[in-house]
């Protein structure tokens, strides 16, 4: 039986995942029509949810013919029988359905959702992102993002940290200096935040451990398949460290807890995507800046000792290196000069060019920064001091300073890139809901 009406009374609703559970019992099924198959005395109807794909068998001869005119996309409501089948989707399906409309007729999607590959190019994605999302290729790699946050939380709310939430848009563009996107506020010059950097450490006054998930901004005209110009950061902040190691130890119970998150509720997108979970080591091996970069002067045909930071080649050969010598996909980078970090950065204790700071490299790229910062007012106004700043304008973030601060760090960590490693993805874009770029404000 099949009906067009686009309301319906309210009934109790089983997920696709769930009918191998309701063999013989009658259910109501809703979701997409992600194919139907016209054969010459069947119809198949293979309806998806959020829980997966379930097979509806329609045999009656009135019934068929209108089933054959819903499209694919069409939102469809099918009570019927739940009858076991090897060969179904789950190994059940529904038999002897009624089917009803939930939606007009749908639209030709930009392609065909149902095959088993994407035959559609980036652009092409990204420019139907609503609907090419549904694809569950295109939508695997957004739920273990997902639940990756939900790790990431689950393991600093059982660390003692407290969740923020933090200003998006701030007053001073002083923090990363040029790379920052201005905006007029009520007819005053303001900008979109770089990072929630100023405004966690000043919380670690008030909760002592913090943390943050939230939009950043980088007005950097970076087009490669690694940027993006709004991206999530993953932040933490906890006072009462020795340094900054006591930070990195935490930032690895948080990618063990991630990397957890993912394997026990993502299993099935990992799965679609032939994702291979790291093995996060018990002590994520280290290696200090100058002696990368004697690595690198030894065994590559570069020499980059000198220069203030590592290329993207660098932390490539790194990587391999890690997994190579010590069985990791993860290294810590630690020890980056004090010229490349900013100045809120605690130096190092008699090596001063150097930092009390760190980069977790992940499968070839950089994926977390973070370190010890400075925690006592006079050390503010000396290092600003040093890069000939004035201490004006951060007169709000260094009041803090001024009531006592205990020793603290933190890191931010890009959750598109984690995604992007995960999946093994060609391009960042790929692990990002509606990317913004320097091409792209839309959809």
């Amino acid at each position: 039986m099949i009906s067009s009406s686009a309301t319906v009374p309210s009934t109790p609703r089983t997920l696709a995942a769930e009918l191998p559970r309701r063999i013989g019992r009658q259910v109501t099924v809703q979701g997409w029509l992600h194919r139907r198959r016209t054969l010459k005395s069947v119809v198949f109807l293979i309806l998806r949810d959020r829980s997966g794909l379930v097979q509806a068998v329609v045999t009656e001869p009135e019934a068929m013919a209108a089933a054959g005119g819903h499209p694919e996309e069409t939102v469809l409501q099918i009570t019927g029988t739940v009858t076991a089948n090897p060969q179904a989707p789950g190994g059940a399906e529904v038999t002897s359905p009624a089917v009803t409309a939930l939606s007009g007729p749908a639209a030709a999607p930009p392609f065909d959702l149902y095959r088993p590959a994407v035959p559609a190019t980036l652009p092409t994605i990204l420019d139907h992102a609503p609907v090419a999302l549904r694809h569950p290729l295109l939508r695997a790699p957004h739920a273990i993002s997902a639940v990756s946050v939900a790790g990431f939380r689950a393991t600093l709310d059982a660390l003692g940290f407290t969740e923020i939430h933090t200003p998006k848009v701030v007053a001073s563009a002083t923090e990363s200096g040029a790379g920052v996107f201005e905006i007029d506020w009520f007819g005053t010059r303001a900008y979109l935040a770089q990072s929630p950097q100023f405004f966690k450490q000043a919380m670690v006054g008030v909760f002592e451990r913090v943390y943050e998930t939230g939009p950043v901004f980088r007005a950097e005209p970076h087009d490669t398949a690694r940027h993006l110009a709004q991206y999530t950061s993953l932040d933490a902040e906890l006072g009462f460290v020795g340094d900054h190691r006591e930070v990195m130890a935490v930032l690895r119970e948080v990618i063990a807890g991630m990397t957890a998150a993912v394997e026990q509720h993502a299993g099935e997108a990992c799965a679609l995507l032939g994702v291979e979970l790291p093995d996060v080591p018990e002590r994520i091996p280290e290696i200090h800046f100058a002696r990368a970069q004697e690595l690198l002067a030894a065994h590559t045909d570069e020499d980059p000792r000198g220069e203030p930071d590592l290329a993207p080649a660098h932390e490539r050969w790194l990587s391999r290196w890690a997994l190579r010598e010590h069985g990791s996909e993860f290294l810590f980078v630690t020890g980056y000069p004090m010229a490349k970090r900013p100045f809120y950065t605690h130096p190092e204790p008699g090596r001063p060019q150097y930092s009390n700071s760190f980069d977790l490299l992940f499968r070839g790229l950089e994926l977390v920064t973070g370190g010890q910062r400075l925690h006592r007012h006079e050390d503010y106004l000396a290092a600003l001091a040093a890069r000939g700043e004035s201490p004006e304008p951060y007169a709000g973030y260094l009041a803090a300073f001024r009531h006592g601060m205990p020793p603290h760090g933190g890191f931010a960590l890009g959750l598109e890139r984690w995604t992007t490693r995960l999946t093994g993805a060609d391009n960042i874009r790929r692990a990002t809901l509606f990317p913004r770029d320097l091409h792209r404000l839309t959809p």
